[in-house]
This record gives C-alpha cells, sequence and structure tokens, in this order.
C-alpha cells in the first residue's frame, strides 16, 4: 500500500503527538505564520494511503505542497473509518487488508512527523448540536456535523472531497 509517510518531504520522522495543542489558538501564535492545523477526513486519508484511490493524485498534490511546519490530524472517527475502509473488500477490492495489514498501513502514516491523534476538544457537543439541527431526517448529516464541529472545535481546516461537507465547514479544503 502506498502510503504519505514513505513521500519526500516525510522526513521519516518518528514522532507523534498524542492529542491536539491544549489551546490550538495560542499553539499557533508560538508557531511560524507557516504553521496550519488540518483535519483530512476519512476519504482524504484513504486518497493519501492507498495509490489507486480515485481522488490519490489530488490528494497527492495537496499534501506534497504543505509547508513543513503543517500538522495533520486523525480523530478517533477518522481513525475507526480509515480502518475499516481498508478492510473492506466492496471499497478495495483484492487489495482489501487484514486488521494487522490495517493497523500497519494506520501506523505509516502516524510515523510521518507532522501526522498526529487528536481528541475532542472541549465545546465540541455545543458545537456539534448547532450543527446537527436539521428539521427534516438526515441520517448522514450526523457524520458530516461532527467532523465539521470537530474541525471547528479544534481550530482545524477540515479537507475533504465531498462539497456537501466542505459547504457545512467554513475554511474547509478540498483538494483538486
Amino acid at each position: 500500500m502506498t502510503s504519505m509517510a514513505d513521500r519526500p518531504g516525510s522526513g521519516g520522522r518518528s514522532s507523534c503527538r498524542s492529542s491536539t495543542p491544549s489551546d490550538p489558538a495560542r499553539s499557533r501564535s508560538t508557531m511560524p505564520e507557516s504553521t496550519r492545523f488540518y483535519f483530512p477526513d476519512i476519504n482524504v486519508w484513504l486518497a493519501l494511503a492507498y495509490g489507486q484511490h480515485q481522488h490519490h493524485t489530488a490528494a497527492e498534490r495537496w499534501y506534497t505542497s504543505l509547508p513543513q511546519a503543517a500538522q495533520l490530524y486523525f480523530c478517533r472517527f477518522t481513525q475507526l473509518g480509515f480502518l475499516r475502509l481498508l478492510t473492506t473488500q466492496a471499497v478495495l477490492g483484492d487489495d482489501a487488508l487484514d486488521q494487522p495489514g490495517a493497523w500497519s498501513a494506520y501506523d505509516q502514516l502516524m510515523r510521518d512527523g507532522r501526522v498526529g491523534f487528536a481528541v475532542e476538544m472541549p465545546g465540541l457537543d455545543a458545537t456539534f448540536r448547532r450543527m446537527a439541527s436539521l428539521r427534516q431526517p438526515a441520517s448522514k448529516d450526523w457524520v458530516d456535523s461532527y467532523l465539521a464541529a470537530f474541525a471547528e472545535s479544534a481550530g482545524f481546516a477540515l479537507v475533504t472531497f465531498d462539497r456537501g461537507l466542505a459547504r457545512k465547514a467554513p475554511g474547509s479544503i478540498q483538494p483538486d
């Protein structure tokens, strides 16, 4: 499986964070101007890791254009979704991995010093409730609302190929 951790610019660094900065806004002020925090959705992570993904080229182009100081984060939901899709034959066909293989692909991404795991920030629930307030049935909106709320509460830029999700998350990025 192709991984962004194997790409030039990742530096092969092995450090990773176990959570987000306690105050992303304060942390940004002490970092270089080029530092940004990014929150790729599941499909972007999959496109970065799997060379046969329909959006792999766009994801690769976006990733390699990032400043060296950029930070990318998984949350528990995106981690689980990434692992699930890596093991789903309907998605990857014969390239689907077993669970140890999926963990290995995830670990490869985490070895990139710019990739970390973010915990939920205080205030996420209120933001999530505000975003998930449609007055009609909308089963897909739960996930979109959660991802948009997570990005907003952490001060991250959501990265997605999904136009609907991008509209829900101001400041989101759509790799092309």
